[in-house]
């Protein structure tokens, strides 16, 4: 079956990791308690958006049989070691508060896409924590 790229649910999570990982994002990185990132290279945790580690790639993901599986895939460059890494985080309901965390603290640029993943999803509103209102409406009223 071919995949439909304007079904972003047809985007599978290896493939935007090989897609990353061809466009140097192979490191790995891991959400940490108040938002912070640790590169699993250097062993160093950084704040994305603080310390210069920025979300140069963010991409949504839900699953096709359960579209409450949500993840965002973030490439983010560590700015201690200057490795490419690869965030993939829960998002909405499912996120754990290290995850929310991070995706709080993200200092995205929509214009700075690293790659193009067919069918994924990139846009800024997607690491917005479940909590957190849309802009310009009030809290309780998502």
């Amino acid at each position: 079956m071919a995949l439909n790229p304007q079904n972003p649910t047809d985007t599978t999570l290896s493939g935007v990791l090989h897609t990353l990982a061809d466009h140097d994002f192979a490191g790995q990185l891991r959400a940490e308690a108040e938002g912070d990132v640790r590169c699993l290279t250097c062993g160093r945790s950084f704040r994305p958006g603080r310390t210069g580690g920025s979300g140069d790639e963010l991409t949504r993901l839900e699953g096709v049989s359960d579209p409450d599986d949500q993840l965002a895939v973030v490439a983010l460059r560590c700015p201690w070691c200057h490795t490419g890494g690869v965030l993939v985080l829960s998002y909405g309901p499912g996120a754990t508060p290290e995850e929310a965390a991070v995706l709080q603290h993200l200092d995205r640029d929509p214009a700075r896409s690293v790659t193009d993943v067919p069918g994924a999803r990139h846009d800024v509103g997607a690491h917005r924590a479940a909590s957190e209102p849309e802009p310009g409406r009030p809290r309780g009223s998502n």
